[in-house]
């Protein structure tokens, strides 16, 4: 009969992207999900807008996270999985899938420091170059250090590693620690041995005791070989072309386009 109630709940498909990762899928291993160098995601829908407005995840600094997990459709695959280069790169593609990729926010002029609007193409935010020479099979790379000589065997973060990192750093701040341990705690995730050692304590020795040549040469390397998407873009400022930094504002995922 027309118009009868059948009872059944309407099911929904959802339309989703195919997404490239910076990565390729390199440093995952072959039976990753993510070993293809691409990812599957869905479209936003209200649900994900419920996510980035609940003001407890925003407080807990979780929405990103949570607003990733609700909208990757790979299996066997959450952000805390991802490489962050591969975690920006996702984010990216969700606004873009969401609103569009124009973004417009304040950038500042550097020849007076006023802020100025303006708009981005994101579709326009290339993938970091790999370097050739490197092996990203099993996510370990080697690197000596420059004046002591060490050899240091390191690793590309994970999520929820980054998630770790920042629950340190906030214990420490919670405890009354007047230093941020931000650099120090970032390297002993990163390392995984030097010279040969990969005990707790030997890491913990060896990262508070290294030299800030050795560690800047490090820190380098790490950011050399990351895959990365660049959220750099050249600008025009009253005339003059200026390469700046696409501020990640609360509008990126959130842009105030609503009646």
């Amino acid at each position: 009969m027309a118009g009868q109630t059948t009872g059944q709940t309407t099911e929904f498909k959802f339309p989703s992207e195919i997404v490239d990762l910076p990565s390729k899928g390199k440093c995952y291993g072959k039976t990753h999900p993510c070993s293809s160098g691409k990812i599957e995601i869905k479209y936003m829908t209200a649900k994900e807008e419920d996510i980035l407005t609940s003001q407890n995840l925003i407080k807990k600094g979780l929405v990103i996270d949570k607003l990733l997990d609700s909208l990757i459709l790979t299996e066997g695959v959450g952000c805390d999985d991802l490489i962050l280069g591969d975690k920006n790169a996702v984010m990216v593609a969700a606004r873009i899938l969401a609103y569009g990729p124009e973004y417009s926010c304040e950038v500042t002029n550097p020849s007076n420091g006023e802020k100025v609007k303006h708009e981005f193409n994101l579709a326009d935010c290339p993938f970091k170059e790999l370097p050739s020479n490197v092996d990203y099979s099993n996510n370990q790379f080697k690197f000596t250090l420059p004046v002591s000589g060490y050899e240091v065997i390191f690793k590309l973060l994970s999520g929820a590693e980054e998630k770790e990192i920042n629950a340190e750093i906030e214990g420490r701040k919670k405890l009354g620690s007047q230093v941020s341990p931000e650099l120090t705690t970032r390297l002993r995730k990163a390392i995984i041995s030097i010279n040969g050692d990969s005990s707790p304590a030997a890491l913990n020795v060896g990262v508070d005791n290294m030299l800030s040549k050795d560690s800047y040469a490090l820190r380098q390397e790490i950011q050399r070989i990351t895959p990365d998407i660049e959220m750099r873009q050249e600008v025009n400022i009253e005339g003059e072309p200026v390469t700046v930094d696409i501020p990640m504002t609360v509008e990126f995922l959130w842009p105030q386009t609503r009646a």
